[in-house]
């Protein structure tokens, strides 16, 4: 299993410059660095990783591979809503079906990251 990183960071060319070394670092080595996710700002990373959804990846890291109405029953959740989030951390790749197209976090770690501090 591998580790998630969650950042919010505003430069663009700040993500470039992270991206191109962590692609370096990568060919050097030829192991892999880990799954990177940025957001450009707490509002789309809040409104992509919601306070049910990130309840959901805790809950689906933690049961392990299911089905959808499986983690709907596990949640308490009604199916539609939860397929709706499933397939919102889809879409960003927070989880993943496995080969037998059970819902899965592929990742051991999830680990957010960002920074508040004073405009310059």
């Amino acid at each position: 299993m591998k580790t998630a990183t969650i950042r919010i960071r505003k430069d663009t060319n700040a993500v470039l410059r992270e991206a191109a070394q962590r692609f370096k670092q990568v060919w050097k080595t030829g192991q892999p660095q880990g799954a990177c996710f940025t957001f450009s700002t707490a509002e789309q990373l809040f409104r992509t990783v919601t306070p049910k959804r990130w309840a959901l990846l805790e809950k689906l890291q933690a049961i392990g591979p299911i089905s959808l109405r499986g983690l709907a029953r596990e949640l308490e959740r009604d199916v539609k809503r939860v397929h709706e989030d499933t397939t919102v951390l889809q879409e960003v790749g927070l989880i993943e079906r496995d080969e037998r197209r059970k819902l899965i976090v592929p990742y051991r770690v999830i680990h957010i990251d960002f920074d508040l501090e004073v405009a310059a």
